[in-house]
């Protein structure tokens, strides 16, 4: 349990007041073990990334609502679409969401396995084939799924649109045409609920190993990316 308490973290929505303790302050290894095991919240079911804070102050649910991010440096608002789907639909669901993007896109890994630096990096590849993209990623769906430290982004800045797995095994889409988005969300039963909040919006803790790492590492090869030129 110890590696995994290095991974604590906690993210609040912007403007909102950090909480004062950590739920997990004064847990015994018991009760952190217990806390850890549980995957399912009703129906829905976690992968082994990320957990929710003891206290539970948000619950894993399945859903999606509507949001924007602020582009300051260009002065705009991009619309965005964010869900949380149960893991046994999750990879499918995200494989899907790429079909809007074309057949040539960007990809983007993003990794924190190196905890010595702050934030994450992002390891970036131009111009793959949708098929091909695919066939590697299925190759690697347990590590997508579990590991708790690496994200995918997949783009096509021509349109522009972006689909985004991240770290915390939500899905982030980005873009002024999401309504195709949201037909195929609609059609896997994902609804639409913009008062629902997410794993990211309270203290959660990730979860990750050096099986995992190596695997990510590897990933990256197969992609054609080069770790050495990770961006921080």
């Amino acid at each position: 349990m110890s590696f995994l308490k290095r991974f604590f973290t906690a993210a609040y929505r912007e403007g909102s007041p950090p909480a004062s303790a950590s739920s997990f302050e004064h847990l015994s290894e018991e009760e952190l073990e217990a806390h850890l095991g549980v995957a399912r919240y009703g129906d829905f079911l976690l992968t082994d990334a990320v957990r929710p804070s003891y206290d539970l102050q948000v619950i894993p649910q399945q859903g999606y609502r509507h949001d924007y991010y602020h582009d300051e440096q260009n002065r705009t608002r991009i619309p965005v679409i964010m869900a949380s789907v149960s893991k046994p639909q999750l990879f499918e669901l995200f494989m899907e969401l790429l079909e809007p993007l074309g057949m040539v896109v960007d990809v983007v890994l993003e990794t924190s396995h190196d905890r010595q630096q702050a934030g994450h990096a992002d390891l970036y590849r131009e111009h793959i084939d949708m098929p091909v993209l695919k066939s590697i990623l299925y190759e690697y769906e347990d590590l997508l799924l579990n590991d708790g430290c690496a994200g995918l982004a997949v783009l096509n800045p021509r349109i522009p649109q972006e689909v985004q797995f991240d770290e915390h095994k939500l899905l982030i889409v980005y873009g002024q045409r999401l309504k195709d988005f949201e037909h195929i969300l609609e059609r896997h039963g994902v609804r639409c609920d913009e008062q629902m909040k997410f794993i990211t919006e309270a203290e959660h803790v990730h979860s990750s190993s050096e099986e995992f790492a190596e695997q990510f590492r590897d990933l990256s090869t197969r992609l054609g990316i080069d770790c050495a030129y990770a961006k921080y």
